[in-house]
């Protein structure tokens, strides 16, 4: 009988439900974050910047969510590699209001650094993944 991938993640690790992934929970962390942030842009940044950003950090979480509740590895996988590039695609449009005097350095060190943290954690998700997909063959 084949095991679908999250019965067999579930069975290797405490992982129940995408909730319960570290990347998740940071992504999770991130978008809190973001969403405070925008609230502080200008009213005219409202339907560009700050829609932008929040459009781009939700996907990062969704995409991790979706990747955990597809049948395969290898689709978790590509769905976490999305995640990965909204993530860059967030520091970025941080690095933009930043530029535009929108955010103080700190508070753009301060969201970039959660950014990166939910890179690396995705890289890592990404690669204990890809190995169980490897086993499963």
């Amino acid at each position: 009988m084949k095991v679908s991938s999250n019965e067999q993640q579930t069975a290797s690790t405490s992982v129940r439900d995408f909730t319960n992934l570290d990347a998740w929970k940071l992504a999770r962390e991130l978008r809190s974050s973001v969403y405070e942030m925008t609230k502080t842009l200008p009213s005219g940044e409202k339907y560009v910047l700050a829609n932008q950003l929040r459009r781009t950090v939700i996907s990062i979480s969704a995409n991790i969510a979706e990747g955990y509740g597809r049948f395969s590895y290898r689709e978790n996988v590509q769905f976490c590699r999305q995640a990965r590039g909204s993530a860059y695609e967030v520091r970025d449009h941080l690095t933009t209001a930043l530029d535009a005097g929108y955010l103080l350095e700190k508070d753009w060190r301060e969201l970039d650094m959660k950014t990166q943290r939910v890179i690396q954690v995705l890289n890592g998700y990404i690669r204990s993944t890809n190995a169980l997909a490897k086993q499963a063959m």
